[in-house]
């Protein structure tokens, strides 16, 4: 607890308190405002408001800082795996051996989806974006597993946590597979969660499938890097769908349906467009000069972050993954050329220095993804399988806070005063 905060508001004095986190800046606590003074705050996209408190993820923009439970990305990206990740988020502490095995058996277990769920997928045109067939079966998830669906019970909410987190990577791969008219292949319990996502995913029928372990390995880092990220607009979505006591399921699919939008979870499908588009290093400055023309509506993607002010730590990470995983594939390709050169000549650019512009991790994972196999369509369906973990932690979270009330946005009101109702004769 810090000083308090004085505001003055129609020549009235109020004091408020300013909470003091573990890390990060000071929060004033404007709870009682409006009841007090009659006055909101007026904050669009709430970019300078604490929606919630949390223990789970930390971001220091300015200085670079991702931290999952006090541990730096990069540590976790480069010596855990995405189960130990997934165990932190969701139980608060990095696994000890015992508890990492039957964290993993239990995600394992729950991997099979119901045989009845296969038949909702006929359901959409050959042609519907996976996304959308992500968004509807997740929802539909509830109409499947009744049991796991009262909010107030825990065991039932880590239940569902469990069914979500396993569950993705076989409705992902599901989607996939339907998009391109090839058979769905069933979860090997035998596989890592990540292995198995890769041969449900690539696997056929009729022939064996082998995990190459440096694609598993490059993989599983990227779902690291998407496993959480404080209250962005999806995880938000969640916890505000959350707060209504909807069930998780609805939840999951309600952040899905935010992530699509081509501003949170598309980012690095155009960044890769991009890079294609450019072609050839030989063209970097032409296209550096017209990401500087205030006239030109080009705009270099996958640089600069909302919050990042500073190198993203996640990009740092994928430069290092693009590079194994093109030396694995014996990967010959311009785009990543491009990708290096133009990075190197932002980064030594005073204009982009200026103005903080540097790479962040979807610049990189595009790049990764369309290497391994994966169409542009499925990139944000990955997204939302990686941070699948990271929205049911914050769900649960949320609905064991005995602070936590139902979401309700204040506004600032510009439209017409009260009037009359004319009769359309007289209008």
């Amino acid at each position: 607890m810090g000083d308090n905060a004085k505001f003055s508001i129609n020549g009235e004095d109020y004091e408020y308190p300013v909470l003091t986190g573990t890390v990060g800046p000071d929060v004033v606590d404007i709870r009682k405002l409006y009841g007090q003074t009659g006055a909101f705050t007026y904050d669009p996209g709430f970019t300078s408001t604490a929606s919630c408190e949390s223990e789970l993820t930390f971001i220091d923009g300015g200085e670079g800082v991702l931290l999952h439970r006090g541990y730096p990305i990069e540590q976790l990206a480069e010596q855990s795996s995405f189960m130990e990740v997934a165990h932190l988020l969701l139980r608060g502490e990095l696994p000890t051996a015992d508890e990492y095995s039957d964290f993993t058996n239990t995600i394992t277990r729950h991997t099979m989806v119901h045989e009845q769920l296969r038949g909702f997928y006929q359901g959409f045109r050959r042609d519907a974006h996976p996304m959308a067939i992500m968004c509807g079966v997740v929802g539909a998830l509830s109409a499947f597993y009744h049991d796991s669906t009262d909010i107030n019970d825990p065991a039932q909410r880590m239940i569902a946590s469990h069914r979500l987190v396993a569950k993705m990577p076989t409705i992902a791969a599901m989607a996939y597979k339907y998009s391109i008219g090839q058979p769905f292949v069933y979860p090997d319990n035998d596989l890592s969660y990540t292995g198995n996502f890769l041969r449900m995913t690539f696997g056929v029928p009729a022939e064996p499938y082998e995990v190459h372990p440096a694609i598993e390995k490059a993989m599983d880092r990227i779902f690291i890097l998407h496993a959480d990220h404080e209250q962005n607009a999806s995880t938000s979505t969640v916890r505000l769908a959350g707060s209504s006591g909807a069930n998780p399921f609805a939840c999951i699919a309600a952040g899905i349906a935010c992530l699509w939008g081509p501003a949170h979870g598309g980012a690095n499908e155009a960044a890769l467009n991009m890079l294609k588009e450019i072609g050839h290093p030989d063209r970097i400055p032409e296209y550096i000069a017209r990401a500087k023309d205030k006239d030109d509506p080009f705009r270099l993607m996958g640089f600069g972050h909302r919050v990042y002010k500073n190198y993203d730590p996640r990009a740092s990470v994928m430069q290092e993954t693009v590079r194994e995983v093109f030396e694995t594939l014996k990967v010959k390709d311009p785009v990543f050329d491009v990708a290096l050169q133009l990075e190197e000549m932002a980064l030594n650019d005073p204009y982009f220095i200026d103005k903080k512009l540097f790479p962040n991790v979807d610049f990189y994972s595009g790049i990764i993804l369309s290497a391994i196999g994966f169409p542009t369509s499925m990139f944000t369906v990955l997204f939302a399988l990686a941070r699948t973990v990271g929205w049911v932690a914050q769900w649960n979270e949320m609905i064991s806070d005995p602070g936590q009330r139902i979401g309700r946005p204040r506004q600032l009101y510009t439209g017409p005063a009260k009037r009359d109702y004319v009769s359309i004769d007289k209008r």
